[in-house]
């Protein structure tokens, strides 16, 4: 079906901008807004904006968000159909997620025009060889890891990577069939279950298609950072630290901008080592990298040479509409030339703070567990700013629809390798007032800290009241409860999914319990919170 709104000549140039397809987990309306902006500066630049897209539920397929609309799906026989009717100079491939760069390979090899960066560097990013060999090269560190299409391959690079190891499929959305694995047997049934959804996937492994096999850094920071690139120039947009560690999907994780514990050497070698990596790879248009940082020491995790489902809102945040900028970067402009009268607003110049916190749709399924991990399970997010990051986080979560308890009883029950940690966060549970109820493990570890606590039988233990009851009773305001392992106890699962249909708060990493005490604390101190229009922080 094509729609035309309104009519233009023909002998007028246009573009062709191919937009995310279905809405998904992993594939949703962050896509969309940089393809609409792309549209709208397609037809500021005088050249006809061409929309190809087959979800009606998105603002890019709105009769006056481009100048042609094909409301067709995202295959290659189909698109192939609309250039030759069309004849753009060129296609837009990096807006719409990983859906229309999929296609990067085909479309090139059929001699159409990609615009933005050329197929031969999404390509680098994509084989995991040739882009190691790039890093050495360029003298970056990447966690180390390799590929596999059969089971025993998978098994033997792993006993030599070292377990735990991060196994994903390189052909997947929002990190689906993402899994932490600790050990051979997890490595087999992990591979099996693999199996099984590739055949209902229709997706075969091949050497094009392979399982994709990382060390695991544990406790690790993860960093997000956001760039555009003209091939001779690289404006690093934003430097961006999730909440949770390493190990949660980018998609789940909360995050701040600018970054909370990130020293001066970490954020110059961050700049520096994006900045390498898109000259390197002659990025055209926008970067995504996600890096790791332990023991201070910065590490690669992954490098997407298109928009990232983080420029919405570092387009609000720092007040610079990255989507446009890219795209008049993609039709022959460059960097300098669009800043001379107005500079650029660098993230490091703001005065304030902005928290991306992600929407999870529990309420709809009773019964699943709420525990994060490296597969992506958000439907959306919402953004807080302030000029401090307590009250970001505080209008962060708030916007979430989760409420933020100021006084009262609090569970904790944290997994063997938090318990030494897990003092500093019970002291400031004290000092805000609070009382604290706790499992007989986590409870002994703080009594011998000092701490009054509470402890309470676990559910199997079968005396009550249990913890179930006092969270059914209304006698728990707020729950920390860090997962104990690849397959969680009973128990576990029962308190997270209890809170989340009774409406108590929880929160399943230390460092998402550290960010909600900050909250915590401002609102205590602050039961007024201040609010003002994003352009007020940005004037």
């Amino acid at each position: 079906m094509q729609t035309s709104y309104p009519q233009t000549t023909r002998s007028q140039q246009s573009v062709l901008i191919l937009g995310g397809g279905p809405n998904r987990i992993g594939q949703g309306i962050e896509f969309d807004y940089c393809c609409c902006h792309a549209a709208f500066t397609v037809k500021r630049m005088g050249y006809r904006a061409i929309m190809m897209n087959c979800n009606p539920e998105t603002v890019s397929t709105d009769y006056d968000t481009s100048d042609i609309l094909y409301f067709e799906p995202l295959t290659l026989e189909d698109v192939l159909a609309v250039i030759a009717h069309e004849k753009p100079i060129g296609v837009v491939l990096q807006f719409g997620g990983q859906t229309p760069l999929n296609l990067a390979k085909a479309l090139s090899d059929e001699g159409v025009p990609i615009l933005g960066t050329d197929v031969a560097a999404i390509a680098l990013a994509e084989d995991r060889r040739q882009f190691g060999e790039m890093l050495q090269e360029l003298e970056i560190r990447q966690t180390p890891g390799a590929t596999a299409v059969e089971l025993d391959d998978a098994l033997a690079a792993a006993e030599r990577i070292g377990f735990p190891v991060l196994m994903r499929p390189s052909f997947v959305l929002g990190g689906a069939k993402m899994e932490i694995i600790f050990d051979r047997d997890d490595l087999k049934s992990y591979w099996n279950a693999l199996l099984e959804y590739s055949l209902q996937a229709d997706l075969t492994l091949s050497e094009e298609r392979p399982i994709l096999i990382d060390r695991f850094l544990e406790d690790a920071i993860e960093i997000d950072v956001d760039a555009v690139a003209d091939g001779e120039t690289v404006l690093v947009a934003a430097i961006m630290e999730h909440i949770e560690e390493a190990g949660i999907h980018s998609g789940d994780s909360a995050c701040s901008l600018p970054p909370l514990s990130l020293t001066p050497k970490l954020i110059r070698q961050l700049e520096d080592a994006t900045r390498k990596i898109a000259l390197k790879m002659n990025v055209i248009g926008l970067l995504n990298i996600q890096f790791a940082i332990k023991n201070n020491l910065v590490y690669v995790l992954e490098v997407n040479p298109r928009a990232s489902r983080t420029i919405p809102f570092v387009s609000k945040a720092i007040g610079e509409p990255l989507a446009s900028i890219a795209m008049r970067v993609m039709l022959g402009e460059k960097l300098p030339e669009m800043f001379l009268v107005k500079p650029f607003q660098r993230w490091q110049e703001l005065n304030h703070v902005a928290v991306k916190e992600s929407v999870f749709p529990w309420s709809r399924f009773p019964g699943v567990d709420t525990r994060l991990g490296p597969e992506m399970k958000s439907t959306g997010e919402v953004m807080g700013i302030a000029e401090t990051f307590g009250e970001a986080f505080a209008k962060g979560e708030n916007g979430t629809g989760v409420p933020i308890p100021l006084s009262g009883n609090v569970f904790v029950s944290v997994k063997e390798s938090d318990k030494p940690v897990i003092g500093e966060i019970a002291r400031q549970l004290v000092q805000l007032g609070f009382n604290i109820i706790a499992s007989r493990g986590t409870g002994a570890v703080l009594e011998s800290m000092g701490f009054k606590v509470e402890t309470i039988s676990k559910i199997i233990e079968g005396e009550r009241p249990n913890i179930l009851d006092r969270i059914i009773d209304g006698k728990v305001q707020w729950i920390i409860n860090t997962p104990s392992g690849k397959n969680p106890h009973r128990d576990e699962v029962l308190i997270r999914t209890t809170a989340m249909r009774v409406g108590v708060p929880l929160v399943t990493t230390i460092r998402g319990a550290k960010a909600f005490l900050e909250a915590v604390s401002f609102l205590r101190e602050n039961p007024n919170v201040n609010v003002k229009a994003i352009q007020d922080y940005l004037l």
